[in-house]
């Protein structure tokens, strides 16, 4: 608990940018241990600036407010998701600018072998309602087993929502505001849903309103959760570009449905690729090819269907374990498989070589590693 805590506490200290917080945490290895050697941060990070050396003296007020947060969470069935923690998203884990802390009510794994966010305007037409529609319908009939993000707003996101929810898929809203509220409270009904069919997620604290400068932050959690970015909808500017512009800089795939010319919420979808900063997709299948899950797909299939098959015969001891872990916590980058299968990095490197060659794993966007299977 008392990481949480920390963590908590330190993720709200005033002026300190996300990115020389997540560095400070990286570097020490969890917020427990910055709050036990923050009298001497400096030997450790000597590029401290002073005023992040006087904060970390004065915490007590910032851990009383996370000790209340932590009351809340206990009281209202809210998890507390540190950085380190194996059940926070481990995409978003492996940007620089991550937050140190999440709070998530629902039950969905935040870590599927397969997540797709869907953004887009809030003013959806209804060719983007159907693009949602047929989509969300052909993907399901494809590739059963998705975690679909979006930010519960009017438009694009509330519809990507209930497409899911119709489908059978899990569905995460990530909030711009604490979970002791939602916004916009017309979609209150279909969040209650969510969080017995996926799940409410949120780095911002109770009491936190849902200001325009929040928005923009939640959009990195969006984007980084997940394995790539759809665009429906979008005026030539809007939030869902802006979601995209941070998926393309995290190195995830971004894809784009192109408009009818002329259209004012066509704009943004088409600028971005006539610009090759997306790639067009016109149904499910071009997704799934583009992201190479058909395979993935046919295997999940086949296990549903119960046909056995003996996937890995011929594996060493090192290399079982290394599918053992991915089998628990998929798409991880080689310092987390390290950490997790307790092998040392120059022995998994050539383990996970053959490991590729014998058609097991593949490598991925962002150095992480996928499971065929």
């Amino acid at each position: 608990m008392s990481e949480a805590l920390y963590a908590i506490a330190l993720s709200r200290m005033p002026y300190i940018s996300q990115v020389a917080l997540v560095e400070l945490y990286r570097k020490m290895g969890s917020a427990t241990h910055i709050m036990e050697y923050r009298n001497d941060i400096r030997q450790i990070l000597p590029e401290a600036s002073q005023r992040l050396i006087e904060m970390l003296q004065n915490m007590d007020g910032l851990l009383r407010r996370a000790d209340d947060e932590l009351k809340y969470n206990a009281a209202n069935n809210i998890r507390t998701l540190t950085l380190n923690a194996p059940d926070y998203p481990q995409r978003l884990a492996e940007c620089d600018d991550a937050p140190l802390v999440l709070f998530y009510k629902g039950n969905a794994d935040l870590n599927q072998q397969h997540i797709v966010s869907i953004v887009g305007t809030r003013h959806c037409t209804n060719y983007g309602h159907d693009l949602i529609r047929r989509f969300m319908a052909d993907l399901r009939q494809q590739c059963p087993k998705v975690l679909v993000v979006s930010g519960l707003a009017y438009g694009v996101d509330i519809c990507a929502h209930r497409n899911a929810l119709e489908q059978g898929y899990e569905t995460v809203g990530v909030l711009a505001h604490g979970l002791d509220d939602l916004y916009p409270p017309l979609h209150r009904p279909t969040a209650e849903q969510m969080t017995h069919q996926g799940g409410l997620l949120s780095e911002f604290m109770t009491m936190t309103n849902a200001d325009k400068r929040n928005f923009v932050r939640r959009n990195r959690i969006v984007a980084g959760m997940a394995d790539a970015t759809i665009l429906v909808e979008s005026a030539a500017k809007g939030g869902g570009l802006i979601t995209c512009n941070i998926a393309q800089s995290y190195n995830r795939d971004v894809f784009a449905f192109p408009g009818a010319v002329g259209m004012p919420y066509s704009e943004g979808c088409n600028n971005i690729i006539r610009n090759n900063t997306a790639s067009l997709i016109t149904s499910a299948e071009d997704f799934m090819m583009a992201m190479g899950w058909q395979t993935d797909a046919i295997l999940q299939k086949a296990q549903q269907q119960g046909i056995e098959r003996q996937l890995f015969p011929d594996l060493t001891p090192e290399e079982q374990t290394v599918v053992n872990t991915l089998t628990h916590h998929n798409d991880l980058q080689v310092n987390m498989l390290s950490a997790q299968s307790n092998i040392p990095i120059g022995q998994l490197t050539a383990i996970l070589f053959s490991l590729e060659m014998k058609g097991v794993i593949r490598p991925q966007a962002g150095g992480t590693y996928h499971l065929l299977a």
